[in-house]
């Protein structure tokens, strides 16, 4: 047999490889083919839009309203929009910013109001001692104002021709025996400021006092002593004047927003710098008709009894009152509200990242919780840390943020509740879930729940 040429052989594994290498490449591109096409389609632009125009859209590339280069948005692309929330952030992100959130209650919430005063008389006790008649003080009873005095110590000794004079008026008609001239004697000593222990001691005595003391109708404070040992006064003199701090005046002011919830015989609760430890219970005793143009309060009074009379007059007081509680009111932490000049809103967790910028109406704040009028429902969560740095987010992603009532996550229950966020409980937990994944509250990080506002307005 004739051997095969060395050619022949060399021409015959060149086609074989060639035919070879043909099928896989062809059979290959034809595998790639929907992967093409799968990429074409998920790159495909859907609109173009500018991030500084929330909800602006345009359906060809070009220039914003504002001068700005329009922005594609892609097919299958992730954003805060695509994702049917206002924000959406890396769960590792969530979980370094420390984000907590709170139920969002329905119930009964106290109207607890928190103010501050200070100390002053009872000016329904204070006194104002004058003279009857022109003379000099030769006596003083006390020195200074501020000096306390007991009920029937000497405030005063006066000499005074006049009321010498009316004494051996009175003598006389003793003596005479007229009973209408002895009443008149009587009821002259009287107006002269003599008191009935004083005549009852001249008719026995039937001896001229050439120096008349006036004495303290009760306990009390001198407030103010006009005069010294020795002054000429005429009955226009105020010697001095009296208060009794067996009850004080604590002069407080409430806000605008809070002066319909305060009535006049509401109970108090006053604690005082110097007696931390204790506390003094009293009454709304008036409310002022005016409110002030410049601090936009009203004033009022409350009466504390002080029967040891440790209160004195200008100590700093705490004052907190109990209002008539809402009903069946919803409520948040006022820490989760977000207040502007202009609006008021909160942020909504929607789960997995996900956070709605809800506009709220919030009505009275009582202590630590805040009531919402408008804009959330009951079992939402809202953020309580972190808050102003998702809304600050929300904000430069603008494209996302679409400040609407109108939102799911603002107005009902999400569809589908994510991770860590649910209807139902427990206030303060955080969203942040353990590695397992696991939502709070099974073994994830979790809050102390707050005090209740009750159990807080028991305590003393």
């Amino acid at each position: 047999m004739r051997p095969i040429p060395h050619l022949a052989v060399t021409l015959a594994l060149t086609a074989a490889v060639g035919a070879g290498g043909y099928y896989l490449g062809h059979h290959r591109a034809s595998e790639s083919v929907p992967s093409a096409h799968a990429t074409e389609a998920q790159r495909r632009i859907l609109y173009w839009t500018d991030p500084m125009i929330p909800g602006y859209r345009s359906d060809k590339p070009g220039k914003s309203p504002m001068g700005m280069d329009l922005i594609p948005i892609y097919a299958g692309q992730t954003s805060a929009a695509a994702a049917g929330a206002d924000v959406t952030i890396a769960p590792n992100v969530v979980d370094n910013l420390g984000v907590r959130t709170a139920e969002v209650l329905q119930g009964t919430l106290s109207r607890r109001i928190d103010t501050v005063g200070y100390v002053g008389y009872d000016e329904d006790t204070i006194t104002s001692i004058n003279t009857r008649a022109e003379g000099w003080v030769e006596k003083l009873g006390v020195k200074s104002a501020g000096d306390r005095v007991r009920a029937g110590q000497v405030l005063y000794q006066l000499f005074s021709p006049k009321l010498a004079t009316a004494e051996r008026e009175y003598l006389t008609a003793l003596v005479s025996g007229s009973r209408g001239l002895i009443e008149a004697s009587e009821q002259r000593l009287e107006s002269l400021g003599f008191t009935a222990a004083q005549v009852r001691r001249l008719r026995q005595t039937r001896a001229v006092e050439d120096r008349v003391a006036r004495h303290a109708g009760s306990d009390g404070v001198v407030t103010e002593l006009g005069i010294r040992e020795g002054a000429y006064v005429v009955p226009m003199t105020q010697v001095m004047r009296l208060a009794d701090l067996r009850n004080v005046w604590v002069l407080a002011e409430v806000d605008e927003s809070q002066a319909a919830a305060v009535k006049s015989g509401q109970d108090v609760e006053a604690r005082f710098d110097a007696f931390p430890d204790r506390i003094w219970r009293g009454v709304v005793d008036y409310i002022y008709p005016d409110l002030s143009r410049i601090t936009r309060t009203v004033k009022l009074r409350v009466r504390i009894p002080n029967p040891d009379q440790r209160l004195q007059p200008n100590m700093f007081a705490h004052i907190r009152m109990l209002a008539a509680p809402g009903r069946d009111v919803l409520y948040i932490p006022a820490q989760a509200l977000i207040r502007t000049g202009t609006s008021q809103r909160v942020i909504v967790a929607l789960g997995d990242g996900r956070f709605d910028v809800c506009p709220v109406e919030a009505g009275y704040q009582s202590g630590a919780e805040v009531q919402i009028l408008k804009g959330l429902w009951s079992g939402a969560r809202v953020v309580v840390s972190a808050q102003f740095m998702i809304d600050s987010e929300a904000n430069v992603d603008a494209a996302a943020l679409r400040l609407g009532a109108g939102k799911p996550g603002c107005t009902q229950a999400p569809t589908t509740p994510g991770r860590g966020v649910s209807g139902k409980g427990t206030p303060g937990d955080s969203i942040r879930g353990d590695s397992a994944g696991r939502p709070p509250g099974r073994g994830g990080v979790t809050a102390m729940p707050a005090q209740s506002l009750d159990a807080k307005a028991q305590q003393p």
